[in-house]
């Protein structure tokens, strides 16, 4: 969105309703999870690398970008400065020089990363959120920096964040990640959890997602950490519960109420979040679709609310997916799947709407806190999507249930409405029994991808029961489960369906399922939650390729949390749109932009480039020839890139001084014109370039700003720069710092430098 105040008002309900239900469950109980107040985001990491499963969570590959909308997150979910009670805990991750691959990420050392990397790329977000938003809490990463794991990184934790940046709060692992020190096949930096846990403390984790910490007793019996030292964490750690008004009575913020909990005003904002997310890549004039076209709607994304929630969610009380926007607007509508995410062969068209238990469409579900599945059921939940469940990233199946050491039983009955084999598909690490009408139908074997274990030949308007046990006495556990007929992919079947189509809308891209936290996958272009290609799967080309051969209209919506290789099929779209993994309001958004009800303004905040072999080795933390600011390729579409249905021109910008100091923040305006016959929002963007610096980047954003202007008019956009804005890396001090010389303000509506107009400016 390249909107760092409509995320502060997003980040804002975020933290209402999280009070909201603090107040609520802490009174009525028994969901201690909701009572929580310390919120593990912005997830801060800067995107180098589209491989990176986890990528989707961040804010892009540019620093400066991260950190504002880093610092609108943390502000919004902590509340006013001058509040006397902080309303949320926010949390910076992962500290520092982390961002993949997820499959060795407990053994991956990030080694010479040079001075100029350090401060340029992987700092400044974290900097920002301590000395900008006194964000309370960060999370070191699992990987090792330099050959310390980073939560017990002296260099990291005590001689940059704690003393050069005077960093107060608390300092907390990731998941397991102390248990990594002293694990065979990981890091394997200590004998034991006793010397992990007290190089971890006397380097200043104060708090351990895991377990290892109850090792500390023993590590003070044995002389390896004194309790004083102990007591310095336990002190940050009771500090942090006074400023979140634990203690206290008569919190201000407990008086929020619990109505705002999916209230109109806060879906209409989740609306708008989306719709100002969407990014119009390419357009030959079909964009925006009349209504009264006869449309077909395909492909893999078409129908899929769980994959627009991505991979750290809570649960919408309801989602639009892509096929229910486009249903809504037009009734000449036709639904063809075509083709599967990877798959050249065989796709499942989900029957998960025909299952219902207690009335309700879904799976009743049933869990106990003992893998024995003993006693009466802790938990009662009902879940009315796709069973797609994974404790990676400590993510439990439901809210209090254990995270390891649990049970869980799922009852439905499918309703059949017309012959034919019903095929049950099902992935589990765990142990797993799926029965049909009180028969053992399959016994889950531990797998990485959702498979065929079991066939109902059904007839219509019978009901069948079905049944899943689980449990998992340890390590992680996951459970997906889906039913419905499977269809032999036939790419000129597909196309011939499409016959008499005005427009084929394909909703393509990959899903949350294919990449995300170390994720148990491994099929061709995915490995462990990674990407290993970046191009679209084959048999997604081919079909998109098969309809355009056909002479048919297309407009491929593409759905990822990372940029995607489109070089193949870009020729063959008359439109495409990055539509990312867009949330409960994603279909809704969607529509609106292709029928020109909400004319789209987003901007890459990463680089697509055109194939994987424009990327170094993705283990490789050098930023030489990555992101924007360093490669020399030419990318298919460049970082903070999109299109409007209207067109912008740049007039000549001017300064209020030609020349800039420590003491002085100067005035750029720029004037921008809207060219076209409709509204809408143009993104200004401001680059510094420091000529002759042939080590640095070849420019880098310093300023956005996201403007409205009507048809016609032209607005003076004005940036305030201060002296920070053209600090450069200084070779000599190894710091960020004011260099004397010339420097050049590029501007214009992307990175791509052929656009950028130029003024010059002197640092003194």
């Amino acid at each position: 969105s390249f909107n760092d105040v409509l995320l502060y008002d997003v980040f804002t309900a975020v933290s209402d309703e999280a009070r909201a239900k603090s107040a609520r469950f802490r009174k009525e109980g028994p969901l201690r999870r909701y009572q929580g107040l310390t919120f593990w985001t912005p997830n801060i990491n800067i995107f180098r690398d589209p491989r990176w499963g986890r990528g989707q969570e961040t804010y892009g590959e540019d620093p400066f970008l991260t950190s504002r909308m880093g610092v609108a997150v943390v502000k919004g979910l902590q509340g006013p400065a001058d509040s006397k009670y902080d309303k949320l805990h926010a949390c910076g991750k992962h500290y520092a020089v982390h961002s993949g691959p997820e499959w060795n990420r407990h053994v991956f050392n990030a080694e010479n990363i040079s001075a100029r990397d350090l401060r340029e790329t992987y700092l400044p977000a974290f900097k920002a959120l301590v000395q900008e938003a006194d964000v309370k809490e960060i999370m070191c990463a699992y990987n090792r920096y330099e050959g310390e794991p980073c939560c017990s990184s002296d260099r990291l934790l005590q001689q940059i964040l704690r003393d050069e940046w005077g960093y107060q709060g608390i300092i907390l692992s990731d998941c397991w990640a102390i248990n990594d020190f002293f694990t065979e096949g990981h890091h394997n930096t200590e004998p034991d959890a006793a010397h992990a846990a007290s190089k971890a403390v006397l380097t200043g984790t104060d708090l351990e997602c895991g377990s290892s910490y109850r090792a500390l007793v023993q590590a003070v019996n044995e002389g390896l950490i004194k309790e004083s030292d102990i007591d310095v964490s336990v002190t940050r750690l009771m500090k942090a519960r006074f400023e979140l008004g634990e203690m206290d009575e008569n919190v201000e913020w407990d008086n929020i109420p619990y109505s705002v909990v999916d209230s109109r005003e806060h879906r209409e904002l989740a609306l708008k979040m989306a719709q100002e997310s969407m990014v119009l890549l390419q357009n030959n004039g079909l964009l925006p679709l009349k209504r009264g076209m006869k449309v077909v709607v395909m492909g893999p994304n078409a129908n899929d609310s769980v994959m627009q929630w991505g991979n750290y969610n809570g649960i919408p009380s309801h989602t639009v997916t892509l096929l229910d926007a486009i249903r809504a607007i037009t009734p000449d509508v036709r639904y063809e799947r075509g083709c599967d995410y990877t798959s050249n062969s065989l796709s499942l068209n989900s029957l998960f709407s025909q299952c219902s238990a207690d009335g309700l469409q879904g799976f009743s579900a049933r869990y106990w806190n003992n893998a024995r599945g003993t006693g009466e059921p802790d938990v009662l939940r009902h879940n009315t999507t796709q069973l797609r469940f994974s404790t990676a990233g400590a993510t439990v199946f439901a809210p209090n249930v254990n995270l390891e050491d649990f049970a869980a039983e799922y009852n439905t009955v499918f309703r059949a409405l017309e012959d034919g084999p019903v095929a049950l598909y099902m992935q589990n690490q765990g142990n797993t029994m799926l029965y049909v009408d009180g028969e053992v139908a399959a016994v889950g074997r531990n797998g990485t991808t959702l498979r065929k274990v079991y066939t109902i030949d059904a007839k219509a308007g019978q009901d069948y029961q079905i049944k899943i046990t689980f449990n998992c006495r340890s390590g992680e556990a996951s459970l997906s489960f889906d039913l419905g007929y499977e269809e032999e992919i036939n790419v000129e079947k597909s196309v011939a369906d499409t016959e008499g189509a005005d427009v084929v809308i394909f909703a393509g891209g990959i899903s949350p399922a294919l990449e995300g936290e170390e994720m148990p996958v491994s099929i061709h272009g995915f490995k462990g939650g990674d990407r290993t290609l970046i191009e679209l799967p084959q048999a997604q080309a081919d079909l998109v390729n098969a309809l355009k051969e056909a002479g048919r209209k297309v407009v491929f919506v593409n759905f990822s949390g990372s940029a995607m290789g489109l070089t193949e099929i870009a020729p063959n779209c008359d439109a495409i749109l990055q539509a990312w993994y867009p949330g409960q309001a994603g279909g809704t958004a969607i529509a609106s932009v292709l029928y020109g009800d909400y004319n789209p303004a987003g901007r890459l905040p990463v680089t697509f480039y055109s194939s994987t072999d424009q990327l170094p080795d993705f283990e490789d933390y050098s930023m030489k020839g990555r992101t924007y600011r360093y490669m020399t390729d030419k990318p298919l579409f460049p970082f903070g890139y999109g299109l409007s249905y209207t067109t912008f021109s740049y007039g000549k910008a001017s300064l209020s001084s030609k020349s800039i100091n420590s003491n002085r923040t100067i005035k750029l305006t720029v004037p921008v014109t809207n060219k076209g016959d409709i509204d809408g929002q143009e993104v200004v963007q401001v680059y510094l370039r420091r000529p002759g610096d042939k080590e640095g980047p070849s420019h880098a954003l310093r300023a956005f700003k996201r403007v409205e202007i009507a048809k016609g008019q032209t607005v003076p956009v004005e940036f305030e720069l201060p002296p920070e804005s053209f600090e450069w890396f200084d070779t000599a001090h190894d710091q960020m710092l004011l260099i004397p010389g010339k420097y050049e303000l590029l501007y214009g509506s992307s990175s791509d430098m052929d656009q950028l107009k130029k003024i010059s400016v002197k640092v003194k």
